[in-house]
C-alpha cells in the first residue's frame, strides 16, 4: 500500500467484510484490510476510526488495528510518536461506558497494556493509570490491570530479559497500590458479579507472576473474598470460576516457592474446608461447581506431591497426604469430566514414585490406586442402553483412551498382575451386566502387555471365556475382548497351543462387519509376536489376505494385517518367500493396473484412490525382512523387478498429484530398503524418470526418494557421478520455487528434504560432493534458511551444516581423509562469518528455544574445527546485534554480550552451548 486509503473506503470494505454475502466479495475486503494493517498508514487510520465511532464493526477493527501495530509494529513509531500515542489511546479509554463493546474494550485495554510494557520512558505506567482511571473508569482500569501482568512473558512483544527485569521489578513496587486499589473496589463493588469477577481475574493475573509476593498473600482481603466465595453456595458460576482461578493460581504459586510454611498451613486449610461445598453441588447437581472444587483440590495435591512422597513414612504419613481421599471422592463424582481433571496428578504421582524406586514408599501409595482404578472401572462404563460401538472422536470414547494412557502409567504401583486378576474377579461376580463387564475387560486390555507370558492361572480363564463367548453377547464386549486378545499376544506366543482355536475365533469375528476392524488389529499383532508358530497357518493368512476387501474393515486395519503377514514371510524359507510374496502382491498391484491403465476418476479413499494399493504394497515391502546369506539372491529382487513397470506407470499418470505422488516415492524408497544394493538395475530408470518429472512437478517426496537412493548405492563408485548428476537436475527447479517470494518459508519440506539429500551425500561420498561445482550455491542456500522457524526444515540444515564441517574431520584412517580434510577448510574459511553470523541471528530472533540445541551442534563442531577462527567470527558477530529496542531499552549490556561470548567459546559441549544461545537469546525476546 502506497498511501494512506480515503476513511470511507476503509468503512466499506469493513462494511463488506461483515454484512456482504458474496463471498468472493469478503474474501477481497479481506485481504485488502490485512495489507492496511500491515502498512503505516494503519495507525492514523485505526485512530480516526476510534474517534468517530460510526459502528461496532469498524470499531472493532480499530481496535484490534491498534493493538495489533504495538504488539508487532512497534518499531515503525519514532520515539518522539509515543507520549501522544499514550494520550490518544488513553483519551479513547476514557471515553469507555457501560453501553461500550466488551471486546473493543479488551482490545484497547491489550493496546495500551502493551505499550507501557515496550515503552521505557513511561516510568510509573500503573500509578498513572490508577490515578487517570480510578475514580471515573474502574472497568476499563481493571481490564488493563488484569492484561498488563498477563502480557509481560507474550513472546510477541519481545520486550527482552532485561526489559522484563526492569517491568517486574516496577510491578512489584506498586502491587501494595494495586492491592489497595482492589481493596477499595471491593467494598465499592456491591454485588455486581461482573465487578467481583474482574477484582479477582486482575489479582490472579498480578499473582501468577509472583508480582505480589507470597508473604503478602496471607493478609490480603481478595483471598480471604475469594475462599468466602467458594464457601457461599449461591456463588454466580461466573464469580465462583473467578474465584477457583485465584487459589489454583495461589496454589501454583507455592508449589515453585515451597518455603512458605504459614501460608502452606492456611491455605491447605482453606482449601480442605471446601469438602462441604463440592459435596453440596453434587447433591445440587451443579456440576460447574463440582469441577471448580475438584479444580482447586487436585491443584493443592500437585502444590504438595513432592513433599507427601519425599516426607511420607509408614510411621508418621505427611499431613497432606489426606488431600489424595478428597481428590478420590472427586474421582468417585458421576460425571468422568469430574474425574479426567485429576488425570495429570496421578501421572505426576506415578513418576515421583518411579523415581524414587523404593518399593516400601509405593506400597504405601497402593490403595489409594486400587480406588483409583476401581473408579475408572465404573467410568468407563457405557450406558446400559447402548447399542453398537462408541464412535471414534465421540468424548466418551476419547476419555476411555485417556483412562487406557494413565492406568498404563500407574498401574506398577499395584501391580499388573494385581489389576488383572481383580478384573476378571470382579467379571465373576453375581448379576454382572454386559456394560460392567465390557469395562472391566477395557481396564484389563490397558494391562495385559506387562503380564508375565509365564502366568498360568488367570489368564487362560480369561482367554477360555472369550473364546466361548456366546451368539447373543453384546457387541461391544465381543469388540473389546477381541482387542484383549491382540494385547495378549506375547502370553499367546509363549502358549502356543492357544493359537489355533484363537487365529480361527478372530478369522470368525473378520467376518462380522462390527468386528472386523479390531480382529484385524489383534491378528497383526499375534502375527508380530508369535511370527516363529506361524509358518503352519500361513496359506490360511493368505487366503485372508486375498479377501481382504469383503471384510468391514478400515485401510489402516487392512495395512496392519499386510504388515503381520509380511512379518511371517520374513521368517519363512528363502524359496517359498518369491512364490509367497509375489501371490500378496498381485493381490494388491492388480487393482492399481486397473486404475493406471483405465480412465478411472480418483476417489479418495476408496477402491478407486491408487494411494490405498500404494500403501499396501509399501506395507509388504516395508516388513518383509528375510535373512540373506552373504552372495545369495535376495528372494524379494524378482517380485520387487516384476512391480516396477507397474509403479512407473502409476509415477507417470499420477505425476500431477502430490498425494499420489509421495504414496509411490514412499513404495518406492521401501521396494529399495528391502532389497538394498540388489535393485541396482533398476537405479538409472528411477533416477531418470523423477528427474523428468521433477522439472515439471516439484514435489519434495523426490527429493526424499533421491536421498535413499544415494544411502544405498553411493558407496558404489560407478554410481557416485550419476546420482550428483541427478542432485544437479533437482537443483535447478529446486532453487526457482526457493528463490520466490516467500519461497523457503512456503516450501519447508522441499528445504527439509533437499539438506536431507546433501547430508546424504557427504556421510556416503564426502569428496565428490565436495568437489561438486553446485556445492557454494548449495551453502548459499543453506545460509539463507538457517533461519527458517519450521522444525523439520531446520534440523535438516543444521545436520547439512554439521556433517558438512564434521567430514573435514572423522574418519582419520580413511585415505580420503587429507583430501577432505583441506576442501572442508577451505569451505570454513570462505564461510565461516557468514555462518556464524547467520546462526546467532536465527536463535535471537527466528528460531524457537527448542530448536537451538542443533544450531548448538554445528557451532561446537565449527569450534572442534577451528576454536581461534570462531571466537573471532562470534565478536563481529555479537557486535552486529542491535542494542537497543524500538521502546528505547538496554536489550543486551556489554557486559552481557561478553559473557555470552566467553560462555559460547568456552563451552566443551554441545549441551553448554545450548544452554548459552537460550540464556542470550532471552535478551532479545
Amino acid at each position: 500500500m502506497n498511501s494512506s486509503p480515503p476513511l470511507d473506503a476503509v468503512y466499506q470494505a469493513v462494511f463488506t467484510l461483515y454484512h456482504n454475502p458474496d463471498p468472493t466479495e469478503k474474501e477481497k475486503a479481506s485481504i485488502w484490510l490485512g495489507e492496511l494493517q500491515r502498512s503505516v498508514y494503519s495507525w492514523k487510520v485505526a485512530d480516526e476510526m476510534l474517534q468517530q465511532k460510526r459502528d461496532l464493526e469498524s470499531c472493532y477493527f480499530a481496535a484490534q488495528t491498534m493493538r495489533t501495530k504495538i504488539q508487532l509494529s512497534f518499531h515503525e513509531l519514532p520515539a518522539e510518536a509515543h507520549n501522544s500515542l499514550r494520550k490518544s489511546l488513553m483519551e479513547h479509554i476514557g471515553q469507555v461506558n457501560d453501553a461500550t463493546n466488551t471486546v473493543i474494550v479488551t482490545q484497547l485495554c491489550l493496546a495500551l497494556a502493551d505499550l507501557a510494557l515496550q515503552m521505557s520512558t513511561w516510568q510509573k505506567p500503573v500509578v498513572d493509570l490508577i490515578g487517570e482511571f480510578g475514580q471515573v473508569n474502574v472497568w476499563p482500569l481493571l481490564e488493563i490491570l488484569t492484561v498488563l501482568p498477563e502480557e509481560v512473558n507474550s513472546w510477541l512483544l519481545r520486550l527482552g530479559a532485561n526489559r522484563r527485569l526492569e517491568i517486574m521489578q516496577e510491578l512489584g513496587s506498586t502491587a501494595p497500590t494495586v492491592t489497595e486499589f482492589l481493596k477499595v473496589c471491593l467494598s465499592n463493588g456491591g454485588e455486581n458479579p461482573h465487578i467481583h469477577i474482574r477484582i479477582l481475574r486482575c489479582f490472579t493475573s498480578w499473582v501468577s507472576i509472583q508480582a505480589i509476593a507470597l508473604p503478602d498473600v496471607a493478609e490480603n482481603i481478595v483471598v480471604a473474598h475469594a475462599f468466602h466465595i467458594l464457601s457461599n453456595q449461591q456463588a454466580v458460576p461466573g464469580v465462583h470460576e473467578a474465584a477457583t482461578d485465584c487459589v489454583c493460581a495461589l496454589l501454583q504459586c507455592l508449589e515453585d516457592n515451597n518455603n512458605q510454611q504459614a501460608l502452606e498451613l492456611q491455605l491447605f486449610s482453606g482449601v480442605m474446608s471446601l469438602e462441604e461445598g463440592f459435596h453440596l453441588s453434587v447433591a445440587h447437581e451443579d456440576q460447574e461447581k463440582s469441577m471448580n472444587y475438584c479444580r482447586i483440590f487436585t491443584e493443592l495435591a500437585e502444590t504438595f506431591l513432592e513433599k507427601i512422597v519425599s516426607e511420607n513414612s509408614s510411621n508418621k504419613p505427611h499431613f497432606a497426604v489426606k488431600i489424595l481421599d478428597l481428590v478420590l471422592t472427586c474421582v468417585g463424582h458421576h460425571d468422568y469430566e469430574v474425574a479426567e481433571i485429576t488425570f495429570n496428578l496421578w501421572y505426576r504421582l506415578s513418576e515421583e514414585l518411579y523415581q524414587k524406586n523404593n518399593d516400601m514408599l509405593t506400597a504405601m501409595f497402593k490403595p489409594y490406586v486400587e480406588r483409583l482404578i476401581e473408579a475408572l472401572c465404573r467410568h468407563c462404563q457405557m450406558e446400559p442402553d447402548h447399542e453398537g460401538l462408541l464412535e471414534d472422536g465421540d468424548d466418551f470414547a476419547d476419555f476411555r483412551l485417556k483412562v487406557l494412557e494413565l492406568i498404563k502409567d500407574v498401574v506398577f504401583i499395584v501391580g499388573s498382575s494385581n489389576c488383572f486378576r481383580q478384573m476378571f474377579i470382579s467379571l465373576q461376580g453375581p448379576g454382572v451386566t454386559w456394560d460392567s463387564s465390557e469395562a472391566a475387560l477395557f481396564i484389563m486390555q490397558a494391562v495385559a502387555k506387562n503380564i508375565l507370558p509365564e502366568e498360568n492361572d488367570v489368564v487362560p480363564k480369561v482367554v477360555e471365556a472369550i473364546l466361548s463367548l456366546p451368539e447373543n453377547t453384546h457387541v461391544a464386549v465381543r469388540h473389546t475382548s477381541v482387542l484383549l486378545l491382540g494385547e495378549l499376544c506375547e502370553w499367546i506366543e509363549r502358549h502356543p497351543q492357544s493359537l489355533e482355536p484363537i487365529l480361527n475365533f478372530l478369522l470368525y469375528c473378520l467376518q462380522q462387519p462390527h468386528q472386523a476392524s479390531a480382529a484385524a488389529g489383534s491378528l497383526q499383532s499375534i502375527c508380530s509376536a508369535c511370527r516363529n508358530h506361524m509358518g503352519v497357518h500361513f496359506n490360511g493368512l493368505v487366503q485372508i489376505i486375498q479377501s481382504l476387501d469383503t471384510f468391514s474393515i478400515s485401510n489402516d486395519a487392512a495395512i496392519g494385517l499386510l504388515k503381520g503377514v509380511s512379518v511371517i514371510l520374513g521368517q519363512m524359507p528363502p524359496d517359498q518367500i518369491q512364490r509367497a510374496m509375489k501371490e500378496i502382491c498381485w493381490f494388491q498391484i492388480n487393482p492399481l493396473c486397473q486404475l493406471v491403465e483405465n480412465d478411472v476418476k480418483t476417489e479418495r479413499g476408496t477402491k478407486l484412490d491408487p494411494a490405498l494399493w500404494l500403501d499396501r504394497l509399501a506395507a509388504i515391502f516395508r516388513h518383509t525382512k528375510p535373512h540373506v546369506e552373504n552372495g545369495a539372491v535376495h528372494p524379494c529382487q524378482s517380485v520387487i523387478t516384476e512391480m516396477w513397470p507397474i509403479l512407473s506407470n502409476a509415477c507417470t499418470k499420477y505425476q500431477a498429484d502430490g498425494r499420489v505422488m509421495e504414496r509411490c516415492c514412499r513404495c518406492l524408497r521401501f521396494a529399495v530398503r528391502c532389497v538394498g544394493k540388489q535393485s541396482a538395475h533398476l537405479l538409472e530408470p528411477l533416477v531418470k524418470q523423477i528427474v523428468s518429472i521433477y522439472q515439471r512437478h516439484q514435489h519434495s517426496c523426490f527429493l526424499y526418494l533421491g536421498s535413499i537412493l544415494v544411502d544405498e548405492y553411493a558407496t558404489e563408485p560407478g554410481c557416485v557421478q550419476g546420482l550428483l548428476d541427478m542432485l544437479q537436475a533437482f537443483l535447478v527447479p529446486t532453487f526457482i520455487i526457493l528463490q520466490e517470494a516467500n519461497g523457503l518459508k512456503n516450501h519447508p519440506d522441499t528445504v527439509d528434504d533437499l539438506f536431507r539429500l546433501c547430508a546424504r551425500f557427504l556421510q556416503r561420498a564426502p569428496v565428490p560432493f565436495l568437489q561438486c561445482p553446485a556445492l557454494s550455491s548449495i551453502i548459499q542456500c543453506a545460509l539463507l534458511a538457517s533461519t527458517l522457524d519450521h522444525r523439520d526444515a531446520n534440523v535438516s540444515i543444521m545436520k547439512f551444516f554439521y556433517d558438512l564441517i564434521h567430514s573435514g574431520r572423522n574418519n582419520q584412517h580413511q585415505e580420503d581423509f587429507e583430501v577432505r580434510n583441506t576442501l572442508v577448510k577451505g569451505i570454513v574459511r570462505d564461510n565461516g562469518q557468514a555462518l556464524v553470523n547467520n546462526l546467532i541471528h536465527a536463535c535471537v530472533f527466528c528460531l524457537h528455544s527448542y530448536m537451538l540445541s542443533e544450531v548448538a551442534d554445528v557451532i561446537m563442531e565449527l569450534m572442534l574445527h577451528d576454536r581461534v577462527a570462531v571466537c573471532q567470527w562470534l565478536e563481529l558477530a555479537v557486535k552486529a546485534l542491535p542494542t537497543q529496542n524500538s521502546g528505547g531499552t538496554i536489550t543486551a549490556t556489554h557486559k552481557q554480550l561478553t559473557d555470552f561470548h566467553c560462555a559460547l567459546t568456552g563451552a566443551e559441549g554441545s549441551k553448554a552451548v545450548t544452554h548459552a544461545l537460550r540464556d542470550f537469546a532471552r535478551l532479545f525476546r
